[in-house]
């Protein structure tokens, strides 16, 4: 899809590319490619990941590399904490020197299937608890992750 082509998203009447009442530009897509499923690879055709994964639930894998819950983590903190950066400036309280930590837990269901279960962990430093709940709060409204986990996945924010 070309830089700035309206994306494909749920349609509302008859308008393409407007989802719940506002108007999307694809800014960018990535892409990976999966092999060998949960203890296979990762790649990108540009070759900036390439990754065998390890697998924390079959023997022998556990440390072999990266599970997809670890990678998720990883993307959820740094998009989480890009979203946290901005929501303070709006606030009016910009932030230095803060940390997010994602702990991403896959959880199994009692009939089958899986979920996963997100703490988000901030700390800014200089900021009282309830001002960075607040930031944090807010971060959370505006992050895409946090916006496709609404509804499906318990996201937990916690004041380090």
């Amino acid at each position: 899809m070309a830089k700035g082509t309206v994306g494909l998203y749920p349609m509302v009447g008859n308008r393409p590319g407007v989802h719940c009442g506002s108007i999307m530009k694809t800014l960018f897509t990535a892409e990976a490619i999966s092999k060998g499923g949960r203890s296979g690879t990762i790649r990108t055709k540009n070759g900036l990941l390439d990754v065998t994964l390890g697998n924390p639930l079959q023997k022998g894998l556990e440390k072999r590399g990266p599970n997809p819950e670890l990678l998720f983590a990883g993307a959820y903190s740094a998009c989480y904490h890009g979203a946290l950066v901005n929501a303070a400036q709006k606030l009016g309280t910009p932030v230095t020197d803060s940390t997010v930590r994602a702990l991403v837990s896959l959880m199994e269901e009692d009939g089958g299937g899986y979920r996963l279960a997100v703490e988000l962990h901030a700390q800014l430093p200089g900021m009282d608890h309830d001002q960075t709940q607040r930031i944090m709060e807010a971060a959370h409204q505006t992050c895409p992750y946090s916006k496709a986990l609404r509804g499906d996945t318990t996201v937990k924010l916690v004041v380090d």
